[in-house]
């Protein structure tokens, strides 16, 4: 297999491209025989040339406020075509229950009455706005975009960890990856079927238009950005130049007779869809944080007259909240009437007695989640945390139980990964996009792969230093 895989050692956990030390799996042979033609020095070469093209191309995230290339490993992620159809149809399945219980937890409230969910759990998310409830015609998408964390365990199977409804991002860097991939290591391509993602910024496009409620021709569709200092800026430039639509701040926007104008040289134009990447806080100062310059005052009562459409809907994080997110196997059982496609690791809810007495006496063993975190932020592992981290999260847990979930420690599969020390096993996860036109939810094939940047680190979030990889989705072999 060549120089790269001389030194390289298989860890404990599910390695997706070796079967056992030095034997690739099937589906990775052939990448293993090509990656091998490739000298350590002709690797660091194109890395380097990789990292200044994201560079100059401005494909970047910010880290400790400081503006870097997002860093890209040079392996790549397989994922088997069948594989694949598991991840497709969980996905597609989730998506579905979550649409329906958004549209419930807003309007009738039919699955609080029938005891699915307790009432209280979703009253006391951060994320539940009042101000969203009767929004929407019945059958309008609420989720538009969602991007469903997964990881990959011990046994190989994919566990979902969490659901991002509100303004799920990355999806640039998958798009961006597969691009220079495809310049900078050509022949690694020339022996694999590779599912494409370039299509992403044209389906997305077709479904924001498809929900606008004007019945023109050619819905106007504008991307909202909080400004040049989000560390998703970069994202949203690229996907407003993808889909050809006007990328646009709150200023730029105003509210007129429960409509919503552009402003333009050329005087008002009303828009259509709002795709925003401004959080439900900032978004509308009337109805959330008055002193917010980074929305539009009046956008929700426009939303509210069916004259402008939100992308995704205002109130969506409540079904973020990790607390609510363990009810999600009964929501498909409720709505659908089918059992879950895509399981989770068991999850205790602290705020029910019972379950809260036995994750406190098991600390040393699970990991301890704030149930609005986002990016890795909060988490405890309770195998690594000092007996005095873990004393004052019991503290904590004590004294607001509805804020934090505890789960089992899911010892995440490995890719190989360049490392100063040459190719090392590396954590993973996977971020799947799936877009909702209202008949029919379209996942893209593959996602964003994030990668840890040591051995031991689980958490793989760009926002603690992580990377990422191009992730190959593999066609079915020809018969």
């Amino acid at each position: 297999m060549g120089d790269l895989f001389e030194s390289y050692t298989m860890g404990p956990e599910w390695d997706e491209m070796f079967a056992a030390p030095a034997l690739p799996r099937e589906e990775a042979r052939l990448l293993a025989e090509a990656l091998g033609t490739v000298a350590e020095a002709e690797l660091e070469r194109r890395c380097a040339e990789a990292a200044r093209s994201f560079r100059d191309r401005g494909i970047t995230f910010s880290l400790s406020g400081e503006e870097r290339p997002f860093p890209l490993d040079p392996v790549p992620r397989l994922i088997r075509h069948d594989d694949w159809r598991i991840i497709e149809a969980g996905v597609t399945q989730r998506v579905r229950a979550l649409e329906a219980f958004l549209a419930d937890a807003y309007g009738q409230g039919e699955v609080f009455d029938d005891g699915v969910v307790p009432r209280s759990v979703v009253l006391t998310s951060k994320h539940f706005h009042r101000a969203a409830w009767g929004i929407g015609h019945p059958g309008d998408p609420r989720i538009h975009v969602a991007g469903i964390d997964l990881v990959r365990g011990p046994d190989g199977r994919f566990l979902v960890l969490e659901d991002n409804l509100r303004i799920p991002s990355g999806v640039s860097y998958v798009i961006e990856n597969r691009r220079l991939m495809a310049r900078i290591f050509p022949e690694l391509f020339n022996a694999q079927r590779v599912r494409p993602v370039a299509e992403y910024p044209e389906k997305l496009l077709s479904a924001l238009k498809a929900s606008a409620r004007s019945g023109g021709p050619d819905p106007k569709v504008v991307l909202l950005t909080p400004g040049i200092h989000n560390p998703a800026y970069s994202e949203h430039v690229f996907l407003a130049r993808q889909m050809g639509v006007d990328l646009v701040e709150g200023a730029d926007l105003r509210c007129r007779d429960n409509m919503v104008w552009l402003r333009t040289t050329k005087g008002d134009q009303r828009v259509d869809v709002l795709y925003r990447r401004v959080d439900d806080e900032y978004l509308d100062p009337v109805h959330f944080r008055p002193e917010s310059v980074l929305g539009c005052p009046g956008v929700l009562n426009a939303a509210r007259a069916n004259n402008v459409i939100i992308a995704n809907a205002v109130g969506n994080g409540v079904a973020d909240d990790k607390l609510v997110c363990t009810y999600v196997g009964d929501m498909i059982r409720y709505y659908l009437g089918e059992k879950p496609l895509l399981e989770s690791p068991k999850t205790y809810r602290l705020a029910e007695p019972e379950q809260m007495s036995e994750a406190l006496a098991r600390m040393d063993q699970l990991v301890f989640k704030p149930v609005d975190g986002s990016g890795g932020k909060g988490l405890v592992f309770g195998p690594d945390a000092k007996d005095s981290e873990l004393e004052q999260l019991r503290r904590l847990i004590h004294s607001d139980p509805r804020s934090w979930i505890a789960q089992e420690v899911i010892r995440l599969s490995c890719v190989p990964s360049r490392t100063p020390d040459g190719l090392r096993p590396r954590h993973v996860d996977l971020r799947p996009f799936a877009i909702n036109d209202g008949n029919r939810i379209w996942v893209m094939p593959g996602g964003l792969t994030r990668v840890s940047q040591s051995g031991e680190s689980l958490v793989v979030n760009s926002s603690q230093g992580g990377g990422s990889k191009d992730t190959w989705v593999l066609t079915e072999p020809p018969c």
